[in-house]
């Protein structure tokens, strides 16, 4: 499966079909409004660095900074409350019952459920996404530095 900016791709019918066996949630694009707004906040985060790079002023470009870390935190911490949820809130008439068993996808990384093994990392615009956080703030560390001597 692959969560874009506004959609869910993939074996998203598969996955919705076996994830039915032990109780969770079927993940359908409706059900997340973060298709909605996030490609909003995108753009407006775009523009606004365009409007940042035309004004020259460090002020702006560290308000700028500080504001993409701040979505991007957000995003996370949004994220794993989703996979909390969709891990821990099962259908208690699930075909299969596993007393104590929660379904949490990781975050980052490999995780073995039951027989499952799952992994979750970023694909393509997700690399690029943490690339540019790394980049943002390696300026910004590098500007504030150069500002200080």
């Amino acid at each position: 499966m692959q969560i874009w900016l506004n959609d869910v791709k993939g074996d998203v019918a598969i996955i919705n079909g076996l994830n039915h066996y032990i109780g969770m949630k079927t993940i359908h694009k409706d059900d997340f409004a973060e298709f909605v707004y996030l490609p909003i906040v995108m753009l407006t985060f775009m523009s606004l660095g365009i409007l940042v790079l035309l004004l020259k002023r460090k002020a702006f470009y560290y308000i700028w900074s500080v504001t993409f870390i701040i979505i991007a935190l957000y995003s996370f911490y949004d994220f794993y409350k989703w996979e909390y949820a969709y891990g821990h809130d099962l259908n208690p008439n699930a075909p299969i019952q596993v007393p104590g068993m929660s379904y949490q996808p990781p975050l980052f990384g490999y995780k073995k459920l039951l027989n499952f093994e799952v992994l979750s990392q970023p694909d393509v615009g997700g690399w690029f996404f943490i690339a540019t956080g790394l980049l943002i703030a390696s300026i910004s560390i590098y500007e504030w530095k150069k500002t200080i001597k």
